[in-house]
């Protein structure tokens, strides 16, 4: 399916990437992307995982593909196609809007109201080497139509847990939404978040994509999950949010 030259890869990067895997069969992996790795394509020169699916590579040199990308510092749930038919299929979903991700993250107080809708259209801007997404009216030049959903799951007076859904898939677009309703997300100082929480660093940002819901190559709807890094779940505890994280069905990993 790629031709590219394959990457080396050493037997500490292999097992790596074997140990993310959530789920497999004959058409799709999917993947629980730790925090700190690139999808693709990333500035730092190190591996990304699109680099370590040559691991997966059939003796014929063809790999799977990415669907999808998930932001470096984002971690969860991502997948990849193993043919070309079905990166061709789900491609035309992902595009379709057949594709519900949620998400699972901590910010430092519930938002009022605990429940709703962001609609909140996005534009790019390009600062130095770094790109940044803003709020902006719906009709300035470049604007990005871009809604989003949250709920809190758990609040304390250290902090909430929130699921969020995002219905339109731009860059950073749940980062800027929460930040947008002045709860931007714990370790994400770009958009305002604060790096620590209930007396603890948080040393990344702290978003998980936790469920993706998809229309499956061989028929039906599948859902995948990855459960949070113990980083997110350390913090989420020390929050008081380890009842709400339990009661989302998500057992942290080690």
């Amino acid at each position: 399916m790629n031709t590219r030259v394959p990457v080396q890869l050493s037997p500490e990067d292999i097992a790596a990437v074997c140990s993310w895997v959530v789920h497999e069969d004959a058409h799709v992996l999917a993947f629980n992307k730790p925090s700190g790795l690139s999808s693709q394509g990333g500035r730092i020169q190190a591996h990304t995982l699109d680099d370590l699916i040559w691991a997966f590579a059939r003796s014929n040199g063809k790999r799977p593909e990415l669907v999808h990308r998930l932001d470096r510092d984002t971690s969860g749930v991502i997948l990849a196609a193993k043919t070309k038919p079905d990166a061709g299929f789900l491609g035309k979903a992902l595009q379709m809007r057949r594709f519900s991700k949620t998400y699972l993250a901590l910010i430092a107080a519930a938002p009022e109201p605990r429940a709703g809708s962001i609609d909140a259209p996005l534009v790019r801007q390009e600062i130095g080497r770094e790109s940044y997404m803003r709020v902006c009216a719906f009709d300035a030049p470049g604007a990005q139509g871009s809604q989003s959903r949250y709920r809190t799951l758990a609040a304390s007076e250290d902090g909430a847990l929130v699921e969020l859904e995002p219905l339109t898939g731009r860059m950073h677009q749940l980062r800027v939404h929460m930040a947008h309703i002045g709860r931007p997300l714990i370790g994400d100082p770009r958009y305002g978040g604060a790096l620590t929480a209930a007396g603890q660093r948080a040393g990344r940002l702290m978003l998980h994509a936790a469920r993706l819901t998809f229309p499956h190559p061989a028929g039906e709807r599948m859902t995948v999950s990855a459960p949070p890094p113990e980083d997110f779940a350390t913090l989420a505890t020390a929050m008081g949010l380890a009842d709400g994280l339990a009661a989302y069905g998500t057992k942290p990993i080690d």
